[in-house]
């Protein structure tokens, strides 16, 4: 009833100015939503003056409002960051000061979880139920990079001659430029920012214009946790100074390295824009992920985590399955198993209970969702459930559907739908389902269900994806490294891999020595 009430408030912002937006909700529940960006430790509005609102996707009531920055705001953000960089109290901090105040953030997020899940829900739609997981998982990313902060080693090399010492120490690299993403608006930013503070840089964030409120309020628990001046800042814009925020992050001279989860096709145009000053970059890009579900295979297993994989977040994961490969053999039985499943799911606005699936974050997102399917109806697919918009619930609801009979000039086939949306294709054998799996430039995620173990690894080796899945949906965790291959990006966060990104190796030669 607390959760409830509390989202209510929040809601009730539809009809109220913008500058009683933020106001309007200091209760208990939604103390950490602000409506200023972060910078040099200060609370701040955009130059102009401009704000843009915030709008909840599951009835478009407006949250909040955050200042739009342009190139300007940004550049001060730069600054503060390069500045904050080459101050003793941060340059120099050692590591076991990074990892108390990274412990101290984790601490105060585990407090507040309760508060920064309604606000997620609320401007980014998904159930109040994912929206508490993904906070653990985003809380989870700061304890171990508080932890892994202080095992940064160097090496001691053998050296070619008697009277040399060589060594190998690592370094943060600078300024960090993180670019993160609606859909997962707490765990990508905490996964980036946590390894690159834990690694000694300091960190200017560009949250996505859809989701800024939620990232505004692990900035105020950063604050609160005591994080230097400088260290922690965060600039807000709307889709209409994205790329030119984008652009400068790339090409200042201050900002050492880069840092992107979205489409593959941005991730290419930050690419080239780092090209120019040879910028460190780490890109987390799109995916085709395929689901393989072989003969051999627990039916009942592998329907659980198609179910897991496709619809967490209504279908809008990089590594949510787009393209099901199901064997001849149990095509039938997986099939009717899989729609009695979707037939049951609960749709509605996330706030309410047991709502399992939620709105689409926008306009462009449904209407994507919604041509992919309707070119596979013109092009012969066949859908057996969904296939419409439901707008009894709202502007921005899908109905979950499953489409059958996929051939490789439709949409859906060749391209990432991210949306609630189940592509089938039927196969016979196991060199089929790798050829297909296979032939598309995407490489993040992929699964595959099988009991024959000798399959197990064979597929395995030969399935081209960063990351899989065997007998399992859910294959996101802390403890991994995070990334794909191809198109699908470069380098890898999480694990004790995701440090790689924000350090670089200085190689020491003590020559002469007696």
């Amino acid at each position: 009833m607390y959760l409830i009430m509390s989202l209510n408030l929040l809601q009730r912002t539809l009809y109220v100015t913008r500058s009683k937006s933020i106001s309007n909700l200091s209760c208990r529940g939604v103390h950490l939503l602000q409506n200023k960006a972060f910078i040099n430790g200060k609370w701040v509005g955009a130059h102009t003056g401009e704000t843009f609102d915030v709008t909840n996707p599951a009835n478009e009531a407006v949250v909040g409002n955050v200042p739009d920055m342009y190139v300007k705001d940004a550049c001060k953000a730069i600054d503060a960051a390069h500045s904050a960089f080459y101050n003793e109290r941060w340059h120099n901090s050692t590591a076991k000061e990074r990892s108390a105040l990274l412990k101290k953030w984790f601490q105060l997020m585990e407090t507040n979880r309760q508060e920064i899940a309604q606000i997620m829900t609320a401007e980014s739609g998904k159930p109040m139920v994912e929206s508490l997981g993904e906070v653990t998982y985003g809380n989870s990313f700061v304890e171990w990079f508080a932890e892994e902060a202080r095992r940064i080693y160097g090496e001691i090399v053998p050296p070619p001659q008697a009277n040399r010492q060589i060594m190998l120490t690592r370094h943060p690299v600078g300024v960090a430029g993180l670019i993160t993403p609606w859909n997962f608006p707490h765990a990508m930013i905490t996964r980036k920012a946590a390894a690159a503070i834990a690694a000694g840089c300091t960190v200017v964030i560009k949250p996505a214009e859809d989701t800024p409120l939620t990232a505004l309020a692990l900035t105020k628990l950063a604050e609160d946790a005591g994080f230097p001046e400088g260290v922690f800042n965060i600039i807000t814009s709307s889709r209409k100074n994205a790329a030119t925020i984008g652009e400068l992050l790339c090409k200042s001279e201050k900002v050492a390295a880069i840092s992107f989860t979205g489409s593959t096709e941005v991730g290419k145009l930050l690419y080239q824009q780092c090209a120019g000053g040879i910028k460190r970059i780490g890109l987390e890009l799109g995916g085709n992920a395929p689901f393989i579900v072989f003969n051999s295979a627990d039916i009942d297993k592998a329907v659980t985590g198609a179910m897991n994989s496709k619809f967490r977040n209504c279908g809008q994961t990089c590594v949510s399955a787009n393209r099901f490969l199901i064997q001849d053999g149990i095509h039938d039985e997986f099939i009717a198993k899989l729609l009695e499943k979707v037939k049951a799911l609960k749709i509605g606005d996330g706030s309410r209970d047991g709502v399992q699936i939620g709105p689409l974050i926008n306009q462009a997102q449904i209407k994507k969702v919604s041509q992919f399917v309707d070119d596979a109806i013109e092009k012969g697919g066949k859908i057996i459930h969904g296939g419409q918009r439901l707008s009894k619930h709202g502007q921005l609801y899908y109905e979950p559907t499953i489409v059958t009979c996929l051939r490789d000039d439709m949409r859906l086939y060749n391209e990432e739908v991210f949306g609630p949306v189940i592509s089938v294709i039927r196969f016979k054998t196991e060199e089929e389902a790798l050829m297909i799996a296979n032939g598309t430039q995407r490489g993040l995620a992929g699964y595959f269900y099988s009991n024959d173990l000798n399959q197990v690894f064979r597929v395995s080796k030969l399935l081209e994806a960063g990351m899989i899945g065997v007998n399992e949906g859910l294959i996101s965790a802390t403890e991994a490294a995070f990334g794909g291959i191809k198109e699908s990006g470069i380098g890898r966060e999480g694990s004790k891999h995701g440090i790689d990104d924000y350090v670089y190796i200085k190689y020491l030669c003590y020559g002469n020595l007696q």
